[in-house]
């Protein structure tokens, strides 16, 4: 079974909701970025999503755009990103890990030969933000060939008919944008989202996850009434682009991450 629909049943199970932070892979520095993921993990991460750093990120705001940035800079490639994963492996067998991103990187590599290297490196699942459902067959063959989940997005834009399409064919979990707009940005309407939430959860064969606008312990709770999980992403790495040592950012994961796995186990 895979590691993300292994971990969801477990957490059904046990009554919790997900806390799925994301981090930008090579920041604030490539030595950085695998002990944070322990890190985000000790302090009750369920899973990781960590962001391949991409030149065009148009539906990241500026935290992440500057964070993408950074890493390219520094030489974190898909390559390396993969390479990262690999080690995180070595002292983690359990935690699924998301790779969040877009199409050209995988595209460059192919999608068999991408899909193949990512579960080798121990990726279990992928997120495209730019990835047309409609236009996914090749994707999804070679994701499906590998054992590699292809997480899907809706929005609040998204059209009835086009979230059937979502519900049916989302792995993993289905990951609901809480608001039109970019990451980062403060527009989180809650009670809103919560009611959109509502409704897919009734049509979705998977988890639904709510991401976008959800900064601290209050919104992950406020959001965890309809979600099954919660992502934040802007917030944490904002705070760990302060950080001046893999130790100093590590120890920032978390001492940021804490209070929201306490206030999602409260609500």
């Amino acid at each position: 079974m895979n590691r993300i629909d292994a971990k969801f049943q477990q957490l059904q199970a046990a009554g919790r909701k997900a806390l799925i932070p994301f981090l930008t892979a090579g920041d604030p520095s490539l030595e950085a970025t695998v002990p944070a993921m322990h890190a985000l993990v000790a302090a009750g991460a369920d899973v990781v999503e960590l962001g391949v750093p991409f030149s065009d990120p148009m539906a990241d705001g500026p935290t992440i755009q500057r964070s993408s940035e950074r890493a390219i800079a520094r030489g974190a490639g898909l390559g390396w990103v993969l390479q990262a994963v690999a080690q995180f492996r070595q002292g983690d067998a359990d935690t699924p890990v998301v790779l969040m991103g877009y199409l050209n990187p995988i595209e460059i590599r192919g999608a068999q030969r991408f899909a193949h290297d990512a579960v080798a490196a121990g990726v279990d699942g992928v997120l495209l933000v730019d990835l047309p459902p409609e236009e996914a067959a090749e994707l999804r063959a070679a994701f499906a060939q590998a054992g590699l989940a292809l997480i899907l997005l809706a929005s609040p834009t998204t059209t009835d008919e086009r979230l059937a399409l979502l519900c049916d064919g989302a792995q993993g979990y289905l990951y609901y944008v809480s608001f039109a707009g970019v990451t980062g940005a403060d527009r989180l309407d809650a009670g809103a989202a919560n009611d959109r939430l509502h409704r897919i959860r009734q049509q979705s064969r998977v988890p639904v996850v709510a991401g976008f606008g959800i900064k601290d312990a209050a919104s992950a709770a406020a959001m965890a009434r309809e979600a099954e999980g919660v992502v934040v992403g802007s917030a944490l790495v904002a705070v760990l682009a302060e950080a001046a040592s893999a130790q100093a950012a590590a120890q920032a994961a978390r001492d940021f991450l804490a209070p929201l796995r306490a206030a999602l186990d409260a609500a």
